[in-house]
């Protein structure tokens, strides 16, 4: 299946068809170039309507963290975003954020997109939902500890916090972050595209 039929059947699919109705496309973006491949939570209401993943203050974060440019994180050449579920989940409880990726829609769909992208080197894992699903038993008792532990799951996995502006507190408590990681991961994203 390609990339184009696999977007048609996750649109005709009846688990989507509520948000097909909404006119809601699933949100993500992959070319068969794609070097390094970016999963995610789900996407943000702002995203969702936009269209366009990761274009706010997380994504230029983010941007920021890999060592790349707004254009060429948007590149599905050069980088497939590819998140847990590829719509909205809608809101949580009054203070919760939004709701969870749905359970088993990764396992669905991401083996069928993945296999489409043979030139993947790195795949960077964004939050506790990506990294249980890809890192399974290898990830650590917490985020935080399977996220200094990245060069455990190197080369082949990244694992990051969020890029919330929020995460600051975090990023103020876990120095190692600022001064270890994330020059080791422009390094990585840097040689992936290279």
């Amino acid at each position: 299946m390609t990339l184009d039929e696999l977007r048609a059947a996750l649109k005709a699919d009846p688990e989507n068809a509520e948000m097909t109705a909404l006119g809601w496309e699933p949100l993500y973006t992959a070319g068969p170039r794609a070097r390094v491949v970016v999963v995610g939570q789900a996407p943000g209401r702002k995203a969702q309507e936009s269209g366009v993943p990761w274009r706010d203050a997380s994504g230029a974060k983010l941007c920021e963290w890999l060592g790349v440019s707004d254009e060429l994180f948007h590149d599905p050449e050069a980088f497939a975003i590819v998140p847990m579920d590829f719509y909205y989940p809608g809101k949580g409880a009054k203070g919760s954020g939004d709701l969870p990726p749905r359970p088993g829609f990764a396992a669905k769909w991401h083996p069928l997109i993945l296999g489409d992208l043979p030139d993947v080197r790195l795949t960077i894992l964004i939050g506790a939902y990506a990294q249980k699903f890809y890192l399974g038993a290898r990830r650590g008792k917490t985020l935080t500890e399977t996220v200094r532990a990245w060069r455990t799951y190197l080369p082949e996995y990244f694992p990051l916090v969020h890029p919330s502006p929020l995460n600051f507190r975090w990023q103020a408590r876990n120095p190692w972050f600022g001064d270890e990681l994330l020059p080791e991961l422009r390094a990585a994203v840097s040689e992936a595209l290279a």
